[in-house]
């Protein structure tokens, strides 16, 4: 039995042309026979079709076809984010530079845990590194701006407390808002941290003054997470009074601006952020407005020595006479060992489109949403809870109870015909469509309010979904 040909080396091209065809061919007669944004029959028809269509995962006898077999399926039943009409969640359509960056990386298959593994990649990711934790802490802020590449915001948040509890001494207490990602409360119940103080968030945002009367009565130290972009509606806390807050009471500042991150990008919105650059950490995702293949997240830091913390030794990665010949020391950049060199894509994507085709793509999703947003405002049977504060709408049917919201939403999805989220923000429950495709037109839009109308109709008649 001849061997499998390999992605890199001298015939890694060559194997991977004819592949690559197979691949784009699938993706094509999958998302086909798709249709829409999302398969359709629901979670019980979908698997079933998948398990049909793929049979046995581990065969006595491979399969020449299974390329294309299991990537037309994958495709088939995928909730595809560059429909126009799936708007569900923070899930960005990947740029296709970026993608084929991506592969680039895979067929490399670089591992970031000793210099050995990834010469190149190691460079670049300081390159990365550094420039994007520049952007938040503008030069003047401090001379040691560093950021860290992760897997998203739960690992960035989980991150940002490791280093605020060693920095504080070996403990930290986590004061949050109601608003807060619920990656924070599980990251101090990992790491052993005594139980989160929770500040009200009225209207979707912390409250200042609440802050201070919890900072007041709280034995220090204590660290602050505020949010820039919540996940239900895209809010940013009021930051430069939060950093007020904390600056009055010694607590250190964790800003989770995993979505509203992206806005820095726009001369247009990053005022928005205004009093980023005083916190001790930033969480920011790229794999949501930086349009990026998951994963793409990262750890800012305002002072680099923080990052001591995470130094870590294995003679085998690491040992102390290499690095004193100048082998860099990877193991201090992340609680992983073996990491994907994510840092490709990124380069690709900020050299490739540059700050100002960046901020085109943050002001397009930001407008659209706004346009959105006056869609339902003028329509009728549609009550829309506020104007965007990113690219994140809430709306719902008017006169409606949560039920029947709820069963708007799954009713679409068990269509198949669109992909909305759902939150719940004073008391009720609303549908939430998150805008992230430069690519959606106002058309798309109109039609995304016909079928959640349309919808409401049915279910008001009496009739279930299929």
């Amino acid at each position: 039995m001849s061997t499998p040909p390999l992605a890199s080396g001298p015939q890694g091209p060559s194997a991977l042309r004819p592949l690559l065809d197979t691949v784009l061919h699938a993706l094509d007669t999958g998302a086909r026979a798709r249709g829409g944004p999302l398969p359709a029959g629901g979670p019980g028809v979908v698997a079933a079709r998948l398990r049909e269509t793929v049979g046995e995962i581990l065969p006595d006898q491979g399969d020449p076809h299974a390329l294309h077999a299991l990537v037309h399926a994958f495709a088939e039943g995928a909730a595809d984010p560059a429909h126009p009409l799936c708007a569900a969640h923070l899930h960005c359509p990947p740029l296709a530079v970026a993608t084929a960056a991506d592969l680039a990386a895979s067929a490399l298959n670089p591992s970031l845990d000793s210099w050995d593994q990834a010469p190149a990649a190691s460079e670049l990711e300081t390159m990365v590194a550094q420039t994007l934790a520049r952007e938040i802490y503008e030069t003047g802020q401090t001379a040691t701006p560093d950021s860290l590449i992760t897997t998203g915001g739960t690992e960035s948040n989980q991150l940002a407390l490791l280093l605020a509890r060693e920095a504080c001494g070996g403990t930290v207490r986590l004061v949050t808002g109601a608003n807060a990602h619920h990656s924070l409360p599980r990251a101090a119940w990992l790491l052993g941290l005594p139980e989160p103080v929770v500040v009200p968030a009225p209207g979707g945002t912390l409250d200042p003054a609440g802050l201070d009367e919890a900072l007041t009565h709280l034995p220090r130290p204590s660290l602050v997470a505020a949010t820039a972009g919540t996940t239900d509606a895209g809010l940013i806390d009021p930051l430069p009074e939060i950093a007020a807050r904390c600056a009055a009471h010694g607590a250190r500042l964790h800003i989770d601006a995993a979505y509203g991150g992206g806005l820095l990008f726009s001369d247009q919105h990053r005022t928005r952020l205004t009093g980023l650059d005083t916190a001790d950490t930033v969480t920011l995702d790229l794999h949501k407005l930086g349009w990026q293949p998951v994963a793409a997240g990262l750890l800012a830091v305002r002072d680099t020595r923080d990052l001591t913390a995470l130094r870590h030794r294995a003679d085998y990665l690491n040992a102390a006479d290499d690095t004193e010949a100048g082998l860099p020391d990877l193991l201090g950049r992340s609680l992983r060992t073996t990491r994907r060199p994510d840092v490709l894509k990124l380069a690709v994507t900020l050299k490739t489109l540059g700050r100002r085709g960046l901020a085109a793509l943050v002001d397009q999703v930001c407008a659209r949403a706004r346009e959105f947003a006056a869609l339902v405002h003028d329509h009728p049977g549609l009550e829309l809870h506020a104007p965007p504060a990113i690219s994140t709408v809430l709306f719902r049917p008017a006169g409606a109870t949560d039920a029947t919201v709820a069963a708007v939403r799954r009713a679409l999805l068990t269509d198949g015909r669109a992909v909305l989220g759902r939150a719940r923000l004073d008391g009720r429950l609303w549908l939430k469509a998150t805008l992230l495709n430069p690519a959606t037109g106002p058309d798309d839009l109109a039609a995304l309010l016909h079928l959640v109308a349309a919808r409401r109709a049915t279910l008001a008649e009496g009739h279930t979904p299929r």
